[in-house]
C-alpha cells in the first residue's frame, strides 16, 4: 500500500487547472514535477504522488492485476485522491489533468478509464492499460472528447505496442480524442517532440 504522500506547488494560491503527475518506476515526485517545467503548465497546481518505495506496483503492468493488488488498489486511490485535492480547491473535473511516465503512465490511463469523465485531458509518456489482457468490464464512464495524447517507442522493453494500440482503442471507445504516437527505436524515455505534441494537444 502507499503512504497518503502528495507533494503540491505550482499555482498553489489561485489555480483554475490542475496537472496530477505519476512518477515511473524508480523514479519520484521531484522528478516528475521537473517536467513541468517544459509543459504549458503554468497556471496550473501541480499535485504529485509518491509511491511508497518508489514503485506503484511490484510486478509488470502485464502481470495478471491480482498479482499486484493491494498495491495497485492503494495507487489508483491515491491518484484519485489527489483528484480529490483539486476539486476540494474549486477546480472543475473538465480542468483537471493527467500525466505520467512509464509505470506512472499506465496508472494515469488506468485511473482515468476506471473513471471516465470529461477531463481537461490525459498524457501517457510510454504506457497502457494493466493487466495480463485488457479487462473492458473494468472501464466506464464516458470522455466526452477529453484529448489525450500517448507516445511510446517501438519496440520497447516495458510496454508492447501492441497494448498501446489496444489502449488507444478502449479510450477511443470511451469517447476520448486520443494521438498516439509511435516512435520507432526511441527507448524508454521521453523526447522533445512528445513534449511539443502533448503542449499542442493537450496543454494547449
Amino acid at each position: 500500500m502507499h503512504k497518503e504522500n502528495i507533494i503540491i506547488s505550482g499555482n498553489i494560491k489561485n489555480p483554475a487547472k490542475a496537472l496530477i503527475m505519476l512518477h515511473g518506476r524508480g523514479g519520484s515526485a521531484e522528478d516528475i514535477l521537473s517536467l513541468a517545467g517544459h509543459l504549458n503548465v503554468k497556471d496550473c497546481l501541480l499535485l504529485a504522488p509518491l509511491a511508497t518505495n518508489n514503485t506503484w506496483y511490484p510486478y509488470s503492468f502485464l502481470a495478471p492485476v491480482a498479482e499486484n493488488q493491494p498495491w495497485l488498489a492503494g495507487a489508483l486511490a491515491l491518484v484519485g485522491k489527489a483528484a480529490g485535492e483539486a476539486i476540494e480547491k474549486g477546480i472543475a473535473k473538465d480542468k483537471i489533468y493527467f500525466l505520467g511516465f512509464s509505470q506512472g503512465a499506465c496508472l494515469a490511463l488506468e485511473y482515468i478509464a476506471r473513471n471516465a469523465s470529461k477531463y481537461g485531458g490525459a498524457v501517457a509518456f510510454t504506457g497502457g492499460l494493466i493487466g495480463d489482457k485488457i479487462y473492458p468490464e473494468n472501464y466506464k464512464g464516458n470522455f466526452e472528447e477529453t484529448p489525450v495524447f500517448i507516445g511510446t517507442g517501438d519496440p520497447d522493453f516495458h510496454v508492447p505496442v501492441e497494448r498501446v494500440n489496444a489502449t488507444t482503442s478502449i479510450l477511443k471507445q470511451m469517447g476520448a480524442a486520443v494521438t498516439e504516437k509511435v516512435y520507432p527505436g526511441m527507448g524508454h524515455t521521453i523526447t522533445q517532440d512528445e513534449i511539443n505534441l502533448a503542449n499542442q494537444l493537450v496543454f494547449k
